[in-house]
C-alpha cells in the first residue's frame, strides 16, 4: 500500500495499523499451538492408547490455525469494518487460548499425559510471553488470554499442591512479570503508533503545501498537473463530462506597476477569494497555474454550465471590481471555457491548448469576455 493510500482519520489508521499488525503476529501462532499439541501426545506415556483424544486435539489446533490464517483483513478501511475484523480475530485468539489452557490442565491431571506435561508447561510459558509481547495492542484482551493460558494449569497444580507447590509458585512469579511486562509493552506500542501518526500528519502538511499556492492559498502548478492527468482519464473512462475554466486577469501589469508588488499580491489574493465564492461546488478544484493566470477543473460538469459560471464571475469582477488596499479598484478578467472531447483531444495536454487558445482568443478580441474552445 502507498502513502497516498493510507487512511488520513487518526482513528481510522490507528485502526488500520493495529490490523495489520495483528495479523502479522497471529499468522504463525496458530502452527505453533497444533505442534506444541503434538508434541505432548506423542511424548506421552502411551500415544497410541489415546489416539482418539490425541488426533481429536490435533484437528481442533488445526481447525484454529485454518481460521487465523483465512480470516484475512477487508480490502474497505472503515472503522467499522476494522473494527469488526479485529473483534472476530480476538475472538479467534481467545479461543485458541482457552483450547490450550484445557490442554495444559489436561496434560497436568492425566497419567497417562504425566511423562509431556513438562512439555505442555513450557509451551504455555511461550505462548503467554509470546502474547505479552505481540499483543499488547489491546492490553485488557491480551491480560484475558494470559489468563485463559495459564489459570486452568494453575488450578490443576493448586489441587496438588504436594507435587506441584514448587512449580506452581515459580509460574505465579513469571506471571507477574508477564502482567507488568504486558503493561510496558502497551504503553510502547501506543508512543509507536502516536510517533507514526504524527509523522504522518507532518507528511500530509508538507504534501499540502508543496502542492498550494502559498499567496492565494489555492492549489498551484504542481497540483493542477497532477489533478488534470488523473481527471482527464477518468473522463475518458466514465464518459463523464469535465469542463476547464482558465482567466487571466486583464491589464495585471498595470497594477504592479500603479501600486507595487505588495498590491499586486494582494490584487491576486482578492481575485482568488472572488472565485471561491462563485466556483464553490465541492467538486470544483482552484488553481493558480502562474502570474495572472487561474484555472478551475470541473468534473461532472458540461460545457453549458461552466459557461454560465465563468460568465456569471466575469459579471460580477467587472461591476463590481475589487476592494484594495481601502480602494476601490476596476479589475476584469478573460477567460476560455471548454469540455473535453475525446474525438478532439488526445490526451490531456491537446484539451488543455484548446482550451488556452480560447483564453488567448478572449484577449485578443478585446478581454473583459468569455470564449469558447473550438470544437473543429
Amino acid at each position: 500500500m502507498t502513502d497516498a493510500e493510507l487512511p488520513r482519520s487518526p482513528h481510522t489508521f490507528a485502526l488500520w495499523r493495529e490490523v495489520q499488525d495483528t495479523r502479522v503476529r497471529t499468522r504463525l501462532g496458530g502452527i505453533y499451538y497444533l505442534l506444541a499439541w503434538l508434541l505432548t501426545w506423542i511424548f506421552s506415556a502411551e500415544p497410541s492408547a489415546m489416539w482418539l483424544s490425541g488426533t481429536a486435539g490435533s484437528l481442533l489446533f488445526a481447525a484454529l490455525m485454518a481460521a487465523r490464517l483465512l480470516h484475512t483483513p477487508p480490502e474497505a478501511q472503515s472503522q467499522e469494518q476494522l473494527q469488526s475484523w479485529l473483534d472476530r480475530h480476538w475472538g479467534l485468539v481467545l479461543l485458541t487460548s482457552l483450547c490450550w489452557g484445557q490442554a495444559h490442565a489436561w496434560a497436568l491431571y492425566s497419567e497417562t499425559l504425566h511423562d509431556s506435561a513438562m512439555i505442555a508447561t513450557l509451551s504455555t510459558v511461550a505462548f503467554s510471553t509470546a502474547m505479552t509481547f505481540n499483543f499488547a495492542m489491546r492490553k485488557k484482551r491480551a491480560f484475558i488470554a494470559i489468563l485463559l493460558l495459564y489459570v486452568p494449569g494453575l488450578a490443576v497444580m493448586a489441587l496438588d499442591w504436594r507435587n506441584g507447590h514448587n512449580l506452581l509458585i515459580t509460574l505465579l512469579f513469571y506471571l507477574s512479570y508477564l502482567l507488568l511486562a504486558l503493561n510496558r509493552s502497551h504503553r510502547e506500542y501506543v508512543a509507536t503508533l502516536d510517533l507514526e501518526l504524527r509523522l504522518l500528519h507532518q507528511q500530509a502538511t508538507l504534501d499540502q503545501l508543496s502542492r498550494t499556492d502559498s499567496l492565494t492559498q489555492l492549489g498551484n502548478r504542481y497540483q493542477f498537473n497532477s489533478l488534470f492527468q488523473s481527471m482527464v482519464a477518468a473522463a475518458k473512462r466514465s464518459g463523464e463530462p469535465l469542463a476547464l475554466v482558465l482567466l487571466d486577469i486583464d491589464f495585471f501589469k498595470k497594477v504592479n506597476d500603479q501600486r507595487g508588488h505588495a498590491g499586486g499580491d494582494a490584487c491576486l489574493s482578492e481575485f482568488a477569494q472572488r472565485m471561491r465564492l462563485v466556483f464553490r461546488r465541492d467538486s470544483d478544484a482552484l488553481l493558480r497555474l502562474g502570474g495572472e493566470e487561474f484555472g478551475v477543473l470541473m468534473p461532472n460538469t458540461t460545457l453549458e454550465q461552466a459557461q454560465l459560471l465563468a460568465e456569471q464571475f466575469r459579471q460580477d469582477l467587472a461591476h463590481n471590481g475589487i476592494d484594495l488596499q481601502g480602494e476601490h479598484l476596476p479589475l476584469t478578467t478573460s477567460l476560455g471555457v471548454g469540455r473535453f472531447d475525446p474525438r478532439l483531444d488526445d490526451d490531456a495536454e491537446s484539451f488543455f491548448k484548446r482550451v488556452d487558445r480560447a483564453l488567448y482568443q478572449a484577449k485578443r478580441n478585446g478581454r473583459d469576455r468569455l470564449e469558447l474552445a473550438t470544437l473543429d
